[in-house]
């Protein structure tokens, strides 16, 4: 099955939880941790509301980092607000053909990710996408925690790499070990909120990009 018709195909709206969900289909191999990426600005470029396959561009060493996980057994799980669906900018068709385009770009370069986990709802979104704090959308944990229970996920000695402090605060609620704050995306208007913050329990790391993930899958292996 290819990558695209397993997303099209497999690739659902969980109402009970507010999150659509897509899981690769593997053997069990017991409790993993797992490297969870936000998509915009860390996996992919940012370009605003992305919609249309011809638009998303890698940004460099993405696969690289993904295709590491994968040799090493990690869980990759990426999880995204979308706030575009919220507003009625696109739909989950848009949003499949550019998560289908994705998994095409990842596997022309031998990677691929484990989950995709995605939240619509925003305090602006028109319904029924509109909640004042959805329990899924970062900063809170809730795909996280979903993750984890469907991937057999140690988040406890799981990362997260974002570019926007909310990222992080959604890894620090759901008990992973630590989150990597990037660059890239808005990293560098959001870098100064995260270098002082100071979370008790909770690893915080400054990095360029997704590049500087690489050093923490070896101590994740």
């Amino acid at each position: 099955m290819t990558a695209a018709t397993s997303l099209a195909a497999e690739g659902r709206f969980h109402h009970d939880l507010g999150i659509w969900i897509w899981t690769r289909s593997r053997p069990a191999s017991g409790i993993r941790p797992a490297l969870f990426l936000d998509r915009d600005g860390v996996i992919v470029e940012d370009s605003g509301y992305l919609s249309k396959p011809s638009e998303l561009t890698l940004l460099p060493e993405a696969a690289s980092v993904i295709g590491l996980a994968n040799r090493l057994g990690i869980t990759v799980v990426e999880v995204t607000n979308q706030a575009g669906i919220a507003r009625g900018y696109y739909g989950w068709n848009e949003f499949v053909e550019v998560e289908e385009a994705l998994a095409r770009k990842l596997a022309a370069a031998s990677a691929a990710l484990d989950g995709v986990f995605a939240c619509p709802f925003h305090p602006d979104g028109n319904p029924p996408w509109a909640h004042p704090a959805h329990p899924a959308r970062k900063p809170s944990p809730g795909m996280l925690r979903a993750a984890g229970r469907l991937l057999s996920i140690d988040l406890g000695r799981s990362w997260i790499v974002g570019d926007k402090l909310d990222d992080l605060l959604a890894g620090y609620q759901a008990g992973l070990f630590g989150g990597l704050h990037v660059l890239s995306g808005h990293g560098a208007e959001q870098r100064r909120q995260v270098a002082e913050w100071q979370p008790q329990n909770y690893n915080v790391r400054l990095g360029n990009s997704i590049s500087d993930a690489a050093a923490l899958l070896t101590a994740l292996e």
